[in-house]
Order: C-alpha cells, then sequence, then structure tokens
C-alpha cells in the first residue's frame, strides 16, 4: 500500500516535468513531418514504443509535452487480423501488440463511457488516460519506474498517465482531430512511413 501510495503522489509530478528530448527516431520523423507537412498543420503525436514514451506536439511542430506510455503487453508492430471483432478474454498474450504506423486521433468513448482517442477503431486500439482497476498488473507504478521495462501490460491501447492525459492529450485532440505516429520496434522506420524516411540517392 505504501509503495502504491508513493507512485500515486509521483504520478502527477512525472506528466508534468518537462518533455523528455525525442529520440533519434522520433526527432528524424518530426524533421519529415515538418519539412512534407504531413500532419495537415494539425497537433500530432509520436509514440516511440522502443523507449515507451509519448510525445505531443503543437501544429507547428513543436514539442508541447511529453510523458511514459504503457502499451500493448507483446512485441510487433502489427494488430492480428480480425482481432478488434474478438472478446478480450479470447485475445492471447502473444497477440496483444500496439500497431505501428500513422493514424487519426478520433475523440470517442468507449464501453464504460470514458473519453478515449480512437487510434485504429477496426482493430479496437485506442489511447486513454490508464485505469488502474487491476491492482496486479501495477499499472500506475509501471509508469512510474525510469526505464521502459515494464511498460508492456495491456491489450494494445497506450495507456497514459492520467494527468497528461487531461491537460495536454484530451484538450489538444479533442477539439481537432489529430494524427499520431507510432514508431515499429521490430521493423526499421521506414517500414512504417516509406514516404517520410526517404533516403536522398547517392550523387543526387
Amino acid at each position: 500500500m505504501k509503495a502504491l501510495a508513493a507512485t500515486l503522489l509521483l504520478a502527477p509530478a512525472l506528466a508534468a516535468a518537462a518533455p523528455a528530448p525525442l529520440s533519434e527516431d522520433a526527432r528524424e520523423l518530426v524533421a519529415s513531418v515538418r519539412a512534407t507537412r504531413d500532419h495537415g498543420a494539425r497537433p500530432f503525436a509520436v509514440i516511440d514504443k522502443r523507449l515507451a514514451r509519448l510525445w505531443v506536439l503543437d501544429a507547428g511542430a513543436r514539442v508541447v509535452g511529453s510523458a511514459p506510455v504503457l502499451l500493448g503487453l507483446a512485441a510487433g508492430d502489427d494488430s492480428v487480423p480480425g482481432i478488434g471483432e474478438r472478446p478480450l478474454a479470447q485475445i492471447r498474450p502473444e497477440e496483444r501488440t500496439t500497431p505501428a504506423g500513422r493514424f487519426q486521433l478520433e475523440p470517442g468513448r468507449n464501453t464504460r463511457g470514458d473519453r478515449i482517442l480512437w487510434v485504429d477503431y477496426e482493430a479496437a486500439v485506442s489511447m486513454h488516460r490508464v485505469r488502474p482497476t487491476v491492482a496486479a498488473e501495477r499499472r500506475l507504478e509501471r509508469l512510474a519506474t525510469p526505464t521502459p521495462a515494464d511498460n508492456r501490460i495491456s491489450f494494445g491501447c497506450i495507456n497514459v498517465p492520467a494527468e497528461f492525459y487531461e491537460r495536454v492529450v484530451w484538450p489538444t485532440f479533442s477539439r481537432r482531430p489529430g494524427v499520431v505516429y507510432v514508431l515499429p520496434e521490430r521493423r526499421a522506420p521506414s517500414s512504417a512511413f516509406p514516404t517520410l524516411f526517404l533516403k536522398p540517392r547517392a550523387g543526387s
């Protein structure tokens, strides 16, 4: 109980801290988004799954906030076909992936009535505030640890610290749907964003 109480006290501080620097892949992606205006002059988010880290950027591609996130239990960059139509109890641990790619963020509600942002509606993947409903999963504690090693626990959805979600994520994307770029963890970034990671040919 003492550990959980300490975690609850740490969570707001974690979310309110200065934004973490963009990872190398995230920095290259943001530069390409800014150059191509792939985001359509809208706010957007970038998730580096290897670091279990989310950055929120404004329409000018400037970082306005960053936070750790919880991701799908299984490593992988693709959703199992038809997984969004299956009950959670029928989804095997190795199928609980957070897909990589470019997605439109659409505000909505889940079956509990919570405010969420759909990432991939067909695969039932969304971004929402963390819900520590199963004590054994220790979701709040996982978010508070300094490494991403224990940030894999969800069925594929992106769990965001509650304070950061309410203060930054929801206000940014609920008024005007934006874009989220989820970097792959098993493949090169160019495989998920071929038009954003084009390399100039030698001699060109």
